[in-house]
């Protein structure tokens, strides 16, 4: 199933958010968003997970959904938006309450997204008993139990550790291996861009427009061998070229709003 953007633009009152932005998310196909702050990638994302009308302009679906998909698209957000009162399991479990699955089914659903999150021991505790990375987990188990075309991901490690998130992304590139699932991307976090993405689309300063897609030419498992490093730090300087300018502008933006 593909998931196309075609010439969304979009405002709020009087200001210009995004601007004619069109692209296409291929099917198992991962593709990242990057841009300086404020430029609308959130907003972006909301759009294409049906979160958001845009004011031109439109995100479709097209295709089949992967066998057994009870949702097409899912997110998995930045700050986990966990149900404090439930447990890992009653939280993955939670959106399959309104489902056509039977108990056994619904079981089985729970336990493959626990088992291939890393959680099937963790099943029975509150999310105010794991770490960061491991409520992370929780909103990815959760995700994989509708069994997305594609994921929305939101700055999903933007508020995890350096060694956690190393530890997510490679979790995240082991995931997305078997090109079932596609994946929008969107990240501050060029490092997180490049050994995750297929594609990166680089975002003006706002309003949003598209500037530049890049392909990255290695895939997800050449990336994580030693001497591809120099490589991916190679991508990231001329992601970071594209976007320098424009971020240093947004962020004196910022500071004298």
């Amino acid at each position: 199933m593909d998931l196309i953007a075609d010439h969304i633009s979009h405002r709020f009152g009087a200001l210009d958010v995004l601007d004619d932005v069109s692209f296409t998310v291929r099917a198992g196909e991962v593709v990242a968003i990057v841009g300086p702050s404020g430029c609308g990638k959130s907003t972006l994302l909301s759009i294409l997970g049906g979160l958001l009308q845009p004011s031109k302009g439109a995100a479709e679906l097209r295709g089949a959904p992967p066998a057994g998909s009870l949702n097409p698209l899912t997110f998995v957000f930045q700050d986990f938006a966990l149900l404090p009162w439930c447990t890992v399991e009653e939280n993955v479990a939670f959106p399959l309450e309104n489902t056509q699955l039977s108990p056994g089914e619904r079981r089985a659903v729970i336990d493959d997204a626990l088992r291939r999150t890393g959680l099937t021991d963790f099943r029975g505790a509150y999310p105010k008993q794991l770490s960061g990375g491991m409520r992370q987990r929780v909103g990815i188990a959760r995700a994989l139990g509708v069994r997305p075309a594609v994921l929305l991901m939101d700055e999903p490690l933007s508020a995890l550790d350096s060694q956690t998130r190393e530890l997510l992304m490679e979790d995240f590139v082991r995931l997305l291996a078997d090109g079932s699932m596609g994946a929008v991307y969107v990240t501050h976090n060029l490092e997180e861009a490049v050994r995750l993405a297929d594609r990166i689309v680089v975002l003006s300063r706002r309003p949003g427009r598209v500037r530049e897609t890049v392909t990255i030419p290695m895939t997800r498992s050449e990336r994580g061998a030693p001497d591809a490093r120099s490589r991916l730090m190679n991508l990231q300087g001329d992601l970071w070229s594209l976007i320098r300018t424009e971020a240093i502008d947004a962020e004196r933006e910022v500071q004298h709003a």
